[in-house]
Formats: C-alpha cells, structure tokens, sequence
C-alpha cells in the first residue's frame, strides 16, 4: 500500500512539475527568452539606480508601486493579508544573496525574483494557447509576443510587488482549471485551498476568481451531490484562508473591517478626470500601453524628498484607437465563444475587476498598476478568437494581421516609453 502511494504522489508531482514549468524544448527556450530580455532590463535598472528598493522611499517612486512596504511588511493586512509571510521568504532570501545588506544585490535578487514569476507567467499563457486553445505556433508565438510587451509584464518583470506574483498564480490556476474543466473533472479541495490562500492571500479581493470554475463543473448545478461535494470544496478553502488571516491579525478582525472601510474611502475617492477617460487610458489602456507621464514630488514625512512618476491620460488619439481594437477583439471572442465555459470563466473574471474598479472606483485613478490581476486575460481571449474561425482562413488573415500590427505599435510605443523612465531614472535615481 506504501508503495503505491509513494507512485501516485511521485505522478502527481510529476504532474504538478511539467504543468508550472517548462516542460519541452521549446518552452525552456521561450523560457529562457524571456528570462534573458526581462533579466537584462531588470539587472540595468537593479545595478545602476535604486528605485527599486530604496529605504528611505515608502511608496510611489513609480507609478505608485509600494516596493519598500511590499518587501518589507507584505503591504497592509486589509488588501494583502496573508502577502507578509511570502515576502518574508523573498526578502530573506535576498538577505541571504546580499550578507544582509539593502545594496544594489539585494535589489538584483528582488528584480530576479520578479522576472521569473513574470517569464514563468508567459509559458502559462503559452501552454493555454497551445494545449487548452489548440491553436498553431505561429499564431500562439505572436499573441504571446504581443502580451510579453504590455506595459505590465515590463513593470512587473523588475517590480517586487504582489501583483507580479498574483498574475502568475491567477495565470497558472486558470490553466490548471481549464486542464480540469476540459477533462470533466472536478477541481479537488486541496488545489482551492492552495489557490485560495495564494491568491487571495496576495490580493483579498481576488480570491473569489477561485471559485468561478466551479460554476461550470459538469451537472454542478444539476446534481444535488455534486453542488454539495463543490460547497464542501469551497469550505474547506475558505475556512483555511480565514484560519491562516485571523492567526495573523491576532483574531482582532475588527481592525479588519475598519481598516477596509478607511481604505475604501481613501481609493475610491472621484478624481478631475472625467471617468471615461480613467477608465480607458488607466484601467484598460494603461495595462497594455504606456501612456505619457507626469513627475511629483514627494517625501517620507522624515525628512527625505524625492520624485515620483505616474502616468498621464493618453494625449493622442492613437492609443484610443488601440485600446478601442483590443477591446473589440475581446469582446468579439465572447459573443463569438459565448457557450464556451472555459472563456466564460476568463470574461466572468476580468468582470469582477470591472466591478470593483470601474463600477465601484477603488483605485481607478492608479489602476494602470492592477493589471497583474486581470490583463492575461486579453491574449487567452484573442487566442479564443482565433480558434472560432480556426475554418475560415479569410478571417484568420484579418485578425492575424490585426495583431501583428497591434504587436508593432506596442513595441515601439512601450520601447520609446521606457526611454523615458529610464531619463527619469538618471535625472532621479543614480
């Protein structure tokens, strides 16, 4: 009997192993891409300026990322509470590398750390095109191309943040979940606990894009025992979540809820820019395509003033032409894959973040830096797309070139755009 369960849980690691990481010689290749593109950016920007992690600097040096309160607390308990012990594994970690030093190795190993999570993300986009979508390589290679120059990839892939490590485990759960779903099996307890406490211990409010899955399980809603069996599931998934945050907030929840409601009131507060504009520029367009930015001037209430970066609204009418394509080519893939479970799990989870930042407006006017939550979503859906007319080569033609020229103008805005954070970065940051 030992024997046996030694051969099933080797299987299942085995399992476990080839479905996170690369596991043939092309994707060890992208891999290893990736890692190379993303690590010389990273390595740069580590090694020759200190706005990744600098000691006196709270939050905001760019784009209103919380590097130093990430890294060192794991950010506030109310948006991120169980973030405080998977950073203090990180932060240690780069202790170690640096002899307990805050210098420019320690923040090597942070953007390291960040840029595998984030190559990592991209095999898992990679690995639905090719074995959830089924799609060519040639189409898979350049939608995942495409997503590999969004303005959050390339932030994230030097940025110690929770949404870095909240885009991979969203991106590999929603991988694991359409394995699950295409093979009518049921997503076992111990998975949704798992994700459950990486997730939306990472982020609170994402933890409900855990469950959608289980929506769409076959006969869920049919059979009494099954909807039961997926309640239980879901039980067991929440109740570890809260055991594990309570023990962390000494059980005094209600901190928890004072401190939501002050945090609420804080970020969701209406700014000058009209909410349209918000919306697209921010929200959609700032996730994708870098925008122009604006420079202010901060300090840490020490003493030490410094300079802050943000983005501005788009100025152009071009960058509203490629926000409006994307989302038609999006929203074109869900009516076109309406009946589809797998893409209604994908939809029904960028509208939770539709929900709560346009909708309800918690950090909308900063919602450039939420993309970690929901912007992998565009290229699995325009994936999605593809295989609609996977028979109707005219079509395919048409969309094909659609994003290859998407792809161009992407590269060569964010390119340019980095330019500038990189000016900033020498005037700044040195």
């Amino acid at each position: 009997m030992s024997k046996f369960s030694t051969l099933v849980f080797k299987q299942k690691f085995t399992v476990f192993l080839k479905t996170v990481f690369p596991c043939t010689k092309f994707e060890f290749l992208l891999f290893a891409i990736f890692l190379t593109a993303y690590g010389i950016l990273g390595t740069t920007i580590a090694l020759n300026y200190r706005i990744i992690f600098d000691d006196r600097i709270p939050w905001d040096a760019y784009f209103s990322f919380d590097n130093r309160a990430i890294v060192m607390t794991g950010g506030g308990f109310e948006r991120h509470p169980l973030s405080n012990y998977f950073f203090k594994w990180i932060r240690e970690f780069a202790y170690l590398i640096s002899g307990g030093k805050k210098d420019d190795t320690f923040r090597l190993v942070l953007a390291w750390c960040s840029n595998f999570a984030v190559s990592l993300s991209l095999i898992q986009i990679y690995k639905y095109l090719k074995n959830i979508i089924a799609l060519p390589k040639k189409i898979s290679l350049v939608i995942l191309l495409f997503f590999a120059f969004f303005t959050t990839n390339i932030l994230l892939s030097f940025t110690p943040e929770t949404y870095t490590y909240t885009l991979f485990f969203l991106v590999l759960f929603n991988y694991y979940a359409a394995l699950k779903l295409r093979k009518e099996e049921k997503i076992p307890a111990v998975a949704l606990a798992l994700a459950g406490i990486s997730i939306g211990g990472l982020t609170v409010t994402n933890i409900v894009k855990v469950y959608i899955p289980l929506l769409f399980e076959k006969n869920i809603f049919r059979n009494w025992k099954k909807l039961g069996n997926a309640v239980f599931r879901v039980s067991v998934s929440v109740a570890a979540f809260i055991l594990l945050f309570l023990y962390r907030i000494d059980f005094k929840y209600l901190n928890f809820l004072n401190k939501s409601e002050e945090q609420f009131d804080k970020f969701s507060k209406p700014k000058i820019t009209p909410l349209w504009d918000m919306i697209a520029s921010w929200f959609f367009g700032g996730n994708v395509l870098f925008s122009d930015f604006a420079i202010r001037d901060y300090h840490n209430k020490k003493g030490f003033f410094y300079k802050a970066l943000f983005m501005e609204v788009y100025h152009s009418w071009i960058p509203y032409v490629f926000v409006s394509v994307l989302l038609l080519l999006v929203f074109w893939s869900y009516f076109r894959n309406f009946k589809n479970k797998l893409v209604q799990v994908l939809m029904i989870s960028i509208f939770v973040d539709i929900i709560i930042h346009c909708v309800l407006k918690f950090g909308l006017h900063t919602s450039y830096i939420y993309g970690g939550h929901f912007v992998f979503v565009f290229p699995l859906m325009i994936g999605w797309l593809f295989y609609s007319y996977k028979n109707n080569p005219k079509i395919l033609s048409l969309l094909f070139s659609t994003v290859v020229i998407l792809l161009f103008y992407l590269a060569f805005n964010n390119i340019f755009r980095m330019q500038e954070f990189f000016l900033f970065l020498e005037k700044y940051y040195i």
